[in-house]
């Protein structure tokens, strides 16, 4: 699988990263519903055995439980992954989330995670949300006091903007930025956070390019009726109409030229947004071996021009869809 440098740091990372949002498990308020253990240790350690070099996970996912599964895996793994978690989620004991940028909660956050991961320095160590924006600055002083102490490697954030990338850099230097980006969800490159960072020379790596499963083409109103009570997609937007009907079309056509080219539309979603310079690696999230199996070759799919052309035209179709409900 390509690697690909992680802007100015010495991080060198295969193009998919495994994300563990779905491997939290449920009974929590972005849940993926029910996940059962056993599956995703052997999804965590396939992915290693098929080349993957990086695991994203945070404490919010399961509230805990992600971390401690990923613990888990990395006593068993021959060859240790580079770890990214994040901080700036917490929550009490209704299981109800919160977030919390303050200095003190940081370095708490930052024990508890070297804790459940059973490591002695986190490789990359992230601001989940910019919130409260009020303590960005101070959040990212105490994460850059965590480096100098040798706890964290590098830092970086999620979800912030060019504005804030701003204010924090004289501070400590930005590793990288998690922005969310697929065919669906393209602010990143709409608001220009991708040519910024192009500029200073930091790392991108983006959650979703699947859009949280829809474009696997395994998707339909049914499946999305069952999908189990605790599962946060059932309130996301894109999984309920008017976007719906756009969001299906646009999977309908995606699946189309996959099978032209006899791949799934899964790698097609992840190697889209690979074919940008300036995005180091895509966050592919899996629950069970077998989609490790499907998205791992997409690290090495490279789209013709003529694929994008096509893709291009799929997305503004897309567009004026949604434009007109």
């Amino acid at each position: 699988m390509e690697y690909r440098k992680l802007g100015w740091t010495d991080l060198n990372l295969t193009t998919i990263g495994l994300g563990t949002w779905a491997i939290g498990g449920g009974d929590w308020s972005f849940s993926w519903g029910p996940q059962d253990d056993k599956e995703s240790l052997a999804t965590i350690s396939l992915a290693i055995e098929k080349g993957i070099n990086w695991v994203d996970t945070a404490p919010a996912y399961g509230l805990g439980h992600s971390e401690e599964i990923v613990g888990k895996a990395l006593k068993h793994l021959q060859r240790k992954p580079i770890i990214a978690t994040k901080c700036g989620i917490t929550w009490n004991k209704e299981r109800k989330t919160s977030r919390q940028l303050s200095g003190k909660n940081i370095r708490q956050e930052v024990e508890a995670s070297l804790k459940r991961l059973g490591v002695d320095v986190i490789d990359l160590y992230q601001i989940h949300w910019p919130d409260p924006d009020s303590e960005l600055e101070s959040a990212w002083q105490q994460i850059s006091n965590t480096v100098k102490e040798g706890k964290v490697r590098y830092a970086g954030v999620c979800n912030c903007s060019i504005g804030q990338l701003k204010r924090i850099q004289p501070i400590h230097p930005v590793a990288s930025l998690q922005p969310p980006y697929s065919m669906i969800e393209r602010g990143a490159e709409d608001i220009g956070l991708l040519d910024y960072c192009r500029e200073h020379n930091i790392g991108v790596v983006v959650y979703s390019p699947m859009q949280k499963g829809l474009l696997t083409g395994k998707f339909t109103r049914q499946r999305i009726e069952q999908l189990p009570e605790d599962d946060h997609r059932r309130k996301d937007p894109n999984f309920q109409e008017p976007r719906l009907s756009a969001n299906l079309d646009l999977v309908e056509n995606l699946q189309e030229l996959a099978r032209k080219r006899r791949i799934t539309a899964s790698q097609i979603a992840i190697a889209w947004v690979l074919r940008r310079p300036e995005v180091t690696a895509a966050i592919v999230g899996a629950r069970r071996p077998s989609q490790v199996e499907e998205t791992f070759l997409a690290g090495d799919l490279n789209l013709s021009d003529e694929d994008i052309k096509a893709i291009n035209q799929i997305i503004a179709g897309h567009r004026k869809a949604l434009n007109r409900v």
